[in-house]
């Protein structure tokens, strides 16, 4: 069986004490979680809150054991500054009625007033500080933010999947002053992206799409022995079509990655897998709500036009493939989903891995997000709650958010 670079790193990941691994009773507990969610922009409400129920498990843990329980997270992109739309209030809202409980708030995430908050905690009472990310030593991972952040306790938890391929202080830095070991969340993301790699039902099928080649380009070489059937839709097809000389109009076309769609199909080839390309796109003169879209097949892509979408007869050629995997691992949606008229193979992918008897993996991001609105996401094996960390992971590219956890032998 091939064995990949992400299986050699999942075996050494796997070896990482978790928080069940460390006595918490009582402790001051800092823990790194993703609370990174989608924002309504007109309401500034929580739209998504997946990420929030995934940190339940451990959460629920550390009260079981009477931890004082300090959260740390950043949300949205403040730039190092102070953003009030982006202050973490909305989401203690949230969590306060998940858990049933009042969540406490400070207004910083550092410094004496909040030193002193969190030594005020009583036994499986909850904290949450303000973002990260309104200080640039955040992600500049400064030993001294680090420092101040550890502070704050006795012991370090890191449950944040989708920040674990950043080098930032809450993530990699304040390990080197607490005992830190892994969530519980984290375990069980390694797990089931591990499987994928390590032991998938066959037939295996990739589905892809998103705008970029060059974001998935380690995953996709790092799985491909073991990927049976290969979709790639989105705007990444532009890509793909374009090397094989098709004219793909006003298409977003990454150049540099013309070469390495060609290295992919050919070693596609070369791996007997099935490589499954548009046979027709919808195509739009601009990517709004206003623009009209048409349905062509990929030989008469216009010149004046982008693709925005994949036609009928691929989201049928699509599915029959898809139909006959016993796993299906999909990141990155099959057009400008955000634009409900171009969003119909997004959402038609999503339904047919609803209904699969399949072990279905979605890969975070966009794809994570299309079932969560679509009330499909009870009906999908795993969804990870991270979209650059699982392509990190399935490209075999080391975590350093895992790394600089406790080995078990430690």
């Amino acid at each position: 069986m091939y064995l990949s670079t992400a299986l050699k790193q999942t075996d050494r990941i796997m070896n990482k004490q978790t928080v069940r691994d460390i006595d918490v009773s009582g402790k001051k507990v800092l823990v790194r979680v993703d609370f990174n969610v989608p924002l309504d922009g007109k309401t500034g409400e929580i739209s998504d809150d997946s990420r929030i129920h995934a940190i339940l498990p451990t959460l629920d843990y550390l009260f079981e054991r009477g931890a004082k329980i300090i959260l740390c997270s950043h949300l949205g992109r403040p730039n190092g500054k102070v953003t009030e739309s982006l202050r973490m209030g909305v989401i203690a809202n949230r969590l306060s009625e998940l858990l049933k409980m009042p969540v406490k708030t400070v207004k910083d995430c550092v410094g004496s007033e909040t030193k002193k908050a969190a030594a005020k905690l009583s036994s499986s009472e909850v904290l949450l500080l303000e973002n990260l990310r309104f200080y640039p030593e955040e992600e500049e991972n400064n030993p001294e933010f680090a420092r101040a952040l550890a502070n704050l306790a006795d012991i370090y938890v890191n449950d944040a999947f989708g920040t674990a391929h950043r080098e930032h202080a809450s993530i990699v830095g304040v390990t080197n002053y607490l005992p830190s070991v892994a969530g519980l969340l984290i375990e069980k993301e390694i797990q089931h992206l591990s499987g994928i790699i390590e032991k998938p039902a066959y037939p295996f099928g990739g589905l892809f799409g998103g705008a970029k080649v060059s974001d998935k380009v380690d995953m996709l070489e790092n799985i491909m022995a073991n990927v049976d059937y290969l979709f790639i839709g989105g705007g990444m097809a532009a890509t793909f079509l374009k090397a094989k000389s098709y004219q793909t109009g006003l298409s977003l076309i990454e150049e540099d990655s013309l070469g390495t769609a060609a290295m992919l199909m050919e070693r596609a080839r070369n791996n007997g897998s099935k490589l499954f390309l548009p046979l027709d796109v919808v195509v739009a003169a601009e990517p709004n709500e206003k623009a009209l879209g048409e349905t062509v097949d990929i030989e008469n892509i216009p010149p004046d036009k982008m693709i925005v979408d994949i036609g009928l007869r691929t989201i049928e050629y699509f599915s029959k493939g898809l139909r006959g995997c016993k796993t299906i691992f999909w990141n990155g949606p099959m057009g400008i989903h955000e634009i409900s008229r171009f969003a119909t193979g997004t959402r038609a992918m999503a339904e047919l891995l609803a209904e699969t008897n399949a072990v279905t993996i979605i890969g975070g991001g966009s794809s994570a997000e299309v079932m969560t609105s679509m009330g499909l996401a009870n009906k999908i094996t795993f969804i990870s709650t991270g979209g650059g960390a699982s392509l990190s992971f399935l490209g075999g590219r080391k975590l350093p958010g895992v790394e600089a956890l406790l080995d078990e032998s430690d």
